[in-house]
């Protein structure tokens, strides 16, 4: 089998020089663990924090380290009677060909929901994460504009979905003029901005936003947050989820003071991780399924051919390559 490993740490933005493949022969699961045939795997922004050598809320990647991130796949071997070869499971594996997962922590995947990369999508982590970081980081109410920055990629995209359905008004924030159709004529958004081409953040705000922002879901920091802060209505709420404008820098520029802004708003900004809601995370996955199978959420993968490409989809989304959720197939 084939597996990538961190081959060195990367200065600013990564390179292919910090991943290196590797062959070798494939594991035996001992008890209470699966041997997966990885069908699908997930690369995501959050994998480059873990690249630096410093505290963070993910374990950094040690020099040498095998890769790790979501998998779907197929159980060939089984040393738990949860499972059976054949099955179809997800769960946090390695990016390979074939993966060892903790039998517990691995969840049912059922193909007539959705197909296999949802469940690295919007049925998987980033799902979750878009629901309770609106649903209990930024209790959205009827009426509330929600902006969300970041919105064409797996989170913000059904973060968006979900404020709809909990009728409110929604603005997205994306980098194309491909991404921002995406959002309002396939997923329902009533106003989007493509900051690639805008001059004036505060003025496009403005446009899609006239009655002000009662709910900001940050997924990108950076300028595009700097002129939410100035839109905010009293009593807003900001689910800080990523920051992805800064996750290749160096030294982080401080910009404009957004502190004083709070003032007046009486806002509430407030960090969350997915983790925080790991007792929930079957009952989010639950409904999730439930408005997918509706059709009252819809979804959309960018998909990478082959697993010797996967530093190449890493790499993509910090180009913004990605509609959508950017998973890489290793095999049929």
């Amino acid at each position: 089998m084939r597996a990538w490993h961190f081959a060195e740490r990367p200065d600013g933005e990564p390179t292919l020089d910090s991943f290196e493949l590797r062959e070798y022969e494939r594991p035996t699961p001992r008890h209470g663990e699966l041997l997966v045939r990885v069908r699908y795997l997930s690369v995501d922004p959050y994998m480059r924090g873990r690249m630096r050598d410093a505290d963070s809320y993910a374990e950094p990647w040690a020099v040498g380290d095998v890769l790790r991130g979501g998998v779907v796949g197929e159980v060939v071997e089984s040393g738990s009677d949860r499972y059976a070869a054949g099955d179809l499971v997800a769960g946090r594996g390695t990016w390979a060909e074939y993966s060892v997962l903790d039998a517990d922590d691995a969840t049912p995947v059922d193909p007539e929901v959705a197909d296999l990369p949802a469940y690295l999508g919007v049925l998987g982590m980033p799902g979750r994460t878009a629901y309770f970081g609106l649903l209990d980081v930024a209790e959205p109410r009827p009426g509330d504009t929600v902006v969300v920055s970041g919105a064409a990629g797996a989170v913000g995209s059904t973060v968006g979905q979900l404020a709809g359905l909990n009728g409110c008004r929604v603005v997205g924030v994306a980098g194309t003029d491909e991404k921002t159709a995406w959002l309002t004529d396939d997923l329902g958004f009533d106003a989007a901005i493509n900051y690639a081409t805008t001059d004036d953040y505060r003025a496009a705000l403005d446009d899609a936003a006239p009655d002000g922002v009662d709910v900001y879901f940050d997924n990108v920091g950076g300028p595009i947050t700097d002129a939410v802060f100035t839109k905010l209505n009293v009593d807003a709420r900001v689910a800080v989820c990523g920051q992805i404008a800064h996750y290749n820098a160096e030294a982080v520029p401080t910009g404009p003071r957004k502190l004083p802004q709070l003032i007046a708003s009486r806002a509430t900004v407030r960090g969350f991780l997915v983790t925080d809601y790991a007792t929930r995370a079957d009952a989010a996955r639950e409904r999730l399924g439930g408005w997918v199978r509706a059709g009252d959420i819809s979804h959309r993968e960018t998909v990478v051919e082959g697993l010797e490409h996967a530093p190449d989809a890493f790499l993509g989304l910090f180009s913004g390559e990605n509609v959508g959720k950017q998973v890489v197939r290793v095999a049929e």
